[in-house]
């Protein structure tokens, strides 16, 4: 089994999501072999299916100033050719950005607390946060502030974002970015989960960095610059650069 720090596609679920009406026969048939019963919902939100050889990555963002930055990492990311997107984020951390501005992508969504279980009935139907654990290839916690931090630390599920990490497969490559106040970093107990979702967990934790904070104080606590967050992305799983479609004009 490969081990947690190593990057390679995940072989252990389906390639689609059950929940979501975008869905082949044979896809329907492998969602359901693995105890997940397929439900055409007409009201679901359409997730677009990514055909063998692209990479998704799943972003997550919560409640840090930071979250800010999630409509340029999508963006960024869909210059890619071989890459699918889906956002998952904390009630919080849609004070910071324009959802729209993520939407606006082809076949991206942002999930919420509010989605995870509106498509569910009955026992066997899908559930949002198995079927995004499922998707994933690559999860970006960008931000992770320090409530999360500690939900996260201590096995806590009680929203959609908990719930998915703590589904997550463990060979499933997870990187954390951590975002918040400089006390708040330093506080004693920040060292300590840390060291637990590395140690314990396996997440690879990335930052934060020194600068000149949201909330006026200078200092370690930033988010990893978003462009170096693309950048680890297409650098671990090989992701083409779009080829611009040059017209050529008549006469």
């Amino acid at each position: 089994m490969a081990k947690k720090s190593e990057i390679a596609p995940q072989a252990h679920r389906p390639r689609t999501l059950s929940l979501f009406p975008r869905k082949e026969a044979s896809a329907i048939t492998s969602s359901a072999s693995n105890g997940c019963q397929p439900n055409a919902l007409s009201n679901s939100k359409p997730l677009s299916i990514a055909p063998e050889g692209h990479v998704h990555v799943l972003l997550i963002t919560t409640g840090s100033v930071a979250s800010v930055k999630a409509p340029l990492i999508v963006g960024e990311l869909f210059k890619y050719s071989n890459v699918k997107v889906q956002v998952a984020s904390t009630n919080n951390s849609l004070t910071f950005f324009d959802r729209n501005q993520v939407t606006q992508h082809e076949g991206v969504q942002v999930w919420t607390d509010e989605d995870e279980w509106q498509a569910w009935s009955k026992i066997g139907d899908p559930i949002l946060h198995i079927e995004l654990r499922r998707w994933a290839d690559v999860v970006l916690i960008a931000p992770c502030d320090a409530n999360t931090l500690s939900k996260i630390a201590n096995g806590m599920c009680d929203n959609l974002v908990t719930s998915l990490l703590r589904a997550l497969a463990p060979t499933t490559p997870t990187f954390v970015f951590p975002a918040m106040n400089t006390l708040m970093y330093e506080h004693p107990l920040t060292a300590v989960h840390l060291k637990t979702i590395e140690e314990v967990i396996g997440y690879k934790v990335i930052g934060p960095i020194g600068k000149g904070l949201a909330c006026g104080d200078v200092g370690v606590g930033a988010m990893t610059e978003w462009r170096d967050i693309v950048t680890l992305v297409v650098d671990q799983f090989h992701l083409t650069k779009q080829v611009k479609q040059v017209e050529s004009g008549s006469g």
